[in-house]
């Protein structure tokens, strides 16, 4: 499998930035586009149209609350030469699909709920044998939107200069800025009530954008979201926080000997609201966290950073439980549409400023560098 698409923008204009966003990766904006028309159609029972229609509360959401980023989403829209709506439906595919899911969960031809699945850590302190901060995941996702992926460093003044893994299209989801601050999330797949709520993509980008820590728990906890989701906060002085954000509350978990891990489920909390009837969407996430801990401690053993990076690969490809593992695999038993995989392994050195990806499953790819340093 081929690097994902390098793109850098720069421009202190949001518009600018993103025109010359959708024009770089044009092509794979429509491919995402036209993955979502059947994606959206299977899983959550809306046509093209009726998908654009159903994310207009997010338009509206957005353009009130972070209007620099609704007008970067324009600029995307107009660099790709499609709609300004169609790129707000890519930025909430996860809203979209879970809302309607879960409206029409007993209905047989409703898709499976796949949550946005990832396996994140953070190496602190004594975690790490060469004595850097590490950050990273595995982000699983539709084994048939990989090739949309593309990596995009945003240079956008005065705020951080961002690095992102994200979806052609998409603003935000996982990365770190020129500030030393690494964002790395997974889904906790629940909807609580029928109430809208900022979509996940745009919090991601508010937390990057952040200046520090402060500013990003700010982003992070007085946002509501739309659908729960799980931050991984990493900061190169060494401090590190697991926050699961949902509309109803939020819980925490610090590291443990400098190692911070989390998966698809609970871990600091369950929340009330869903205490009664809560239910595991991504059983799997059981399996991958104890394993990544198990794994991951082996960083700690060596001195020499690139054999923490070897012992960081090493921990995110295990294959307990496979095809559903840590490195996830597609599951030939489930129509394409349907099957999921890792989408990329990252791992970023806040220390050096080094970030690495290594594309698909890691089990089959190296982490290679990205050609930017987060503190150039």
């Amino acid at each position: 499998m081929p690097f994902p698409r390098v793109i850098e923008v720069s421009s202190a204009s949001a518009f600018e930035r993103g025109s010359q966003y959708g024009s770089a990766a044009a092509d794979l904006i429509a491919a995402a586009i036209a993955y979502y028309r059947e994606g959206f159609s299977r899983q959550a029972g809306l046509d093209w149209t009726e998908a654009l229609e159903h994310s207009m509360p997010w338009h509206e959401l957005i353009e009130q609350g972070f209007p620099e980023l609704l007008e970067e989403m324009a600029g995307i829209a107009a660099g790709a030469g499609v709609q300004v709506a169609e790129i707000v439906a890519l930025n909430c595919r996860g809203e979209i699909m879970y809302d309607n899911w879960f409206a029409r969960a007993s209905e047989p031809d409703a898709g499976p709920p796949e949550i946005d699945g990832c396996t994140s850590f953070s190496l602190t302190g004594a975690a790490a044998g060469d004595g850097h901060v590490y950050a990273g995941q595995n982000w699983d996702w539709r084994h048939a939107i990989r090739d949309t992926v593309v990596v995009l460093r945003v240079v956008q003044p005065p705020k951080p200069t961002l690095i992102m893994q994200l979806e052609a299209g998409q603003i935000g989801r996982h990365g770190a800025n020129s500030r030393g601050l690494a964002l790395n999330a997974n889904g906790l797949g629940d909807r609580f009530d029928d109430s809208i709520g900022m979509p996940q993509t745009v919090i991601r980008r508010a937390v990057l954008d952040s200046r520090n820590v402060a500013e990003a728990f700010k982003a992070l906890t007085s946002t509501r979201a739309h659908i729960p989701g799980n931050a991984l906060l990493t900061y190169r002085s060494g401090f590190s926080i697991d926050v699961e954000t949902t509309p109803h509350g939020h819980g925490w978990e610090y590291p443990e000997n400098g190692l911070l891990v989390h998966g698809n489920h609970y871990q600091a909390f369950v929340p009330t609201v869903s205490a009664s009837d809560h239910r595991l969407l991504s059983p799997d996430s059981l399996v991958r966290v104890p394993q990544a801990r198990k794994g991951l401690a082996n960083a700690a053993r060596v001195e020499k950073s690139v054999d923490v990076r070897t012992a960081i690969h090493s921990a995110m490809s295990d294959h307990l439980g496979h095809p559903d593992s840590m490195c996830a695999h597609p599951d030939e038993r489930m129509s394409p549409i349907d099957q999921w995989s890792t989408t990329v392994s990252s791992c970023v050195d806040l220390t050096s400023g080094e970030y690495f990806l290594a594309p698909g499953s890691p089990c089959e790819h190296s982490y290679e560098l990205v050609p930017f340093n987060l503190y150039e």
